[in-house]
């Protein structure tokens, strides 16, 4: 039996052998060779994504997390066809829960629902709340899942709240609002009403840090990251973002900000799709769309009069969450991709850079990936690139549990 770090990969047999076959499969359909030493690393290295949508589509459309879906790119199968071993479970309040104030219902929902889908599906996966738990769980042979927060528990940041929520298994939350400025931070993509954290918002970074909670630096505004940077006693996280540099937009860092993250210990995760890193594609998609992808679309109505039922129905029908099919020719390929995590070595070192895919996060991934099975295909055009099999193993997964185990300890 193979391990790495002194963690098996697999501890049944069979499992071992179905992901050798499905990858042997795989290489054909995506372009991208997968050679035995692709094979043979992928098999061995520790894959911790540190952002994944596992649970809206189930929420929103039934079904559970066990099933191979034909459509989206997330379901246990095909994470486990794709190697994964953890992930972070982003569970992700959408903002139309915010007027009528129901953001702190829609989180306790969500859990809920998170919980017992892996309660259910317990024989393929656990929940960690420590990089101890992570490597226990990989030990077993199955895929470690650590709750994280897309949005905002509540648009005041009651602290009180944030404590239960920690005792409920939360462990990595974002301090933005999502695309939304709360009543203690900016957002990256709104407008700004406090150049950055107030005191409540400050209040709330203490507070993450005391318990151990990993702060997620996706959505906030540059002013927001600044404060937070100047404020944390731990590392922070990035957990799937761009940088400025590839595609100018507020969504991505401009490549100061993911100097001074890492200055502090921190990690930035490369997001898989288009719109946070091919320009051309990011083009095409706001004149097809008529907005920028962060901007939500009108809606019939007021949401701050509507029940949570009918906030329900109108998002319904946006799930699974996957981005636009574009022309091949507007899509990059997995080495434009890696042009990205290129950059972020050259700006921070390989310590500092992770995987952050976003997958049913509405995105669209490079030509090559067509959902999370495909994660392979990464390995081997790292492999191709000249990384040395160190750096693969950082990126995919070591770095992403060093900073995690020494937030949650």
């Amino acid at each position: 039996m193979k391990t790495t770090g002194g963690m098996h990969r697999w501890n049944r047999p069979f499992a071992s052998c179905v992901v050798w076959i499905v990858l042997c499969v795989a290489s054909p359909a995506t372009g991208v060779e997968l050679t035995e030493q692709a094979r043979r690393l992928h098999r061995q290295v520790l894959v911790f994504d540190a952002h994944i949508h596992l649970i809206s589509r189930q929420f929103y459309q039934g079904g559970h997390i066990g099933q191979r879906y034909a459509d989206g790119h997330v379901d246990l199968p095909r994470m486990r066809e794709g190697g994964v071993d953890a992930f972070v479970l982003a569970l992700y309040v959408q903002e139309e829960y915010y007027p009528a104030r129901y953001e702190t219902k829609q989180f306790l929902r969500l859990l809920e629902r998170a919980l017992a889908e892996l309660e259910a599906n317990r024989k393929q996966v656990e929940l960690a709340l420590s990089g101890r738990d992570i490597q226990r769980i990989h030990r077993r042979g199955k895929i470690a899942a650590v709750l994280g927060l897309e949005g905002t528990f509540d648009v005041d940041g009651d602290l009180a709240l944030l404590r239960v929520f920690h005792r409920l298994g939360l462990r990595v939350m974002q301090i933005a609002a999502h695309n939304w400025t709360s009543n203690y931070s900016d957002s990256c993509c709104d407008s700004r009403r406090w150049g950055g954290l107030n005191d409540r918002g400050r209040q709330l970074v203490r507070e993450m840090n005391r318990l151990g909670i990993l702060i997620d630096l996706s959505h906030a505004s540059d002013e927001t990251i600044e404060d937070v940077l100047e404020i944390t006693n731990q590392p922070v996280v990035v957990t799937h973002g761009g940088l400025r540099s590839f595609n100018d937009i507020p969504r991505n860092l401009p490549e100061r900000l993911a100097e001074k993250i890492a200055a502090k210990g921190g990690l930035i995760g490369v997001q898989i799709g288009n719109s946070f890193h091919s320009r051309r594609f990011y083009e095409w998609l706001v004149e097809r769309e008529g907005r920028k992808f962060w901007e939500r679309p009108r809606v019939q109505g007021n949401l701050a009069q509507m029940s949570i039922e009918e906030i329900d129905a109108l998002l319904r029908p946006s799930f699974p969450s996957v981005g636009p099919q574009a022309p091949t020719g507007l899509l990059m390929g997995v080495d434009e991709w890696l042009s990205v995590v290129d950059r972020l070595i050259e700006l921070v070192g390989e310590d500092h850079v992770i995987l952050g895919t976003d997958f049913d996060g509405g995105v669209t991934p490079p030509r090559e990936i067509r959902d999370v099975s495909d994660l392979p295909v990464l390995t081997a055009a790292m492999l191709k690139r000249g990384y040395s099999e160190r750096r693969i193993r950082k990126i995919l997964g070591e770095n992403l549990l060093r900073v995690f185990s020494a937030v949650t300890r």
